[in-house]
């Protein structure tokens, strides 16, 4: 199968900064995927050069397309969200639609509506007089109404209070998500979308760390807390990180011998967020 996104050897410079550092990694289509890192690790600068908002070094093709020189046909198929309001104070929401429908071929006004209906939003309301929660849902709704391939969400709700997180992916995944669609995310609130994932992209340095689908976690990794007496025959198992946690040590291993590790004490599936932190940090704390 051809990917959705496919980059090899993706190199971004900022002067002598290196943002991306001959990253490779790719998305399937049909995937809910994770990029997931430090700040600072790189994540704008894949999501602008996935988005063709910047040039770089290396190949990367999206919906087999040069995302630079292609963006005008790319972004026909694609859509984003920013983590930061972008539409004017003072235009009202049923201007959005007329701006959006104007603009975008693949734009469906009645999609759009129906969505909205589902809030408290008016079409007469301007921008300044919405809560950081209802912009997102305008923002959202005016996405969703795009037949787009690829979604591409760059902290979505950052800023929004546990009710409206929520609610904002409850309508990506029963409204929006589909087997004909990909939706590329980065977030903070790792806890909050592990559910909602199939794969994840760790990012460091600028460098991609883990691409592995949420299945192959499940059989790649283990986790095992270890009572004090047993620590040091776990640890010649040869884990990959450590840390202590309720008066046991916590021993994380990649390709684990499930059967050995029973023995040392109870063994499970790492969480993302603590996958996340032991491949960052791949040492003894």
């Amino acid at each position: 199968m051809t990917a959705l996104i496919e980059a090899r050897d993706l190199t971004k410079k900022y002067g002598a900064q290196l943002a991306l550092d001959r990253a490779n990694f790719s998305v399937e289509t049909g995937r809910i995927v994770g990029l997931i890192g430090p700040n600072g690790a790189g994540k704008t600068s894949a999501l602008r050069a996935i988005l063709g908002l910047t040039a770089y070094e290396g190949r990367l093709r999206v919906l087999n397309r040069e995302p630079f020189r292609e963006r005008t046909e790319l972004m026909r198929d694609a859509c984003f969200i920013a983590d930061v309001a972008v539409l004017p104070a003072w235009l009202r929401v049923d201007q959005a639609i007329d701006f959006v429908a104007g603009v975008h071929p693949r734009f469906r006004r009645d999609r759009a509506m129906a969505l909205l209906a589902k809030t408290q939003i008016t079409g007469k309301r301007r921008m300044r007089e919405l809560s950081k929660g209802m912009k997102t849902q305008v923002h959202l709704a005016l996405t969703m109404a795009i037949d787009a391939k690829l979604l591409v969400l760059d902290e979505p709700t950052l800023g929004l209070d546990i009710l409206a997180r929520r609610a904002f992916y409850d309508a990506l995944v029963n409204d929006y998500m589909d087997e004909t669609r990909t939706i590329l995310i980065t977030t903070h609130q790792v806890e909050e979308v592990e559910n909602l994932l199939t794969d994840v992209l760790f990012i460091d340095k600028g460098r991609i760390v883990l691409d592995s689908s949420l299945d192959d976690i499940g059989t790649r990794y283990a986790a095992v807390a270890v009572a004090a007496d047993r620590v040091e025959a776990a640890r010649a198992e040869k884990p990959f990180f450590e840390r202590r946690m309720l008066g046991k040590v916590v021993l994380y291993y990649e390709q684990p011998n499930l059967e050995k590790l029973a023995g040392f004490g109870e063994v499970h599936t790492p969480s993302v967020a603590d996958l996340f932190v032991a491949k960052l940090s791949g040492a003894v704390e």
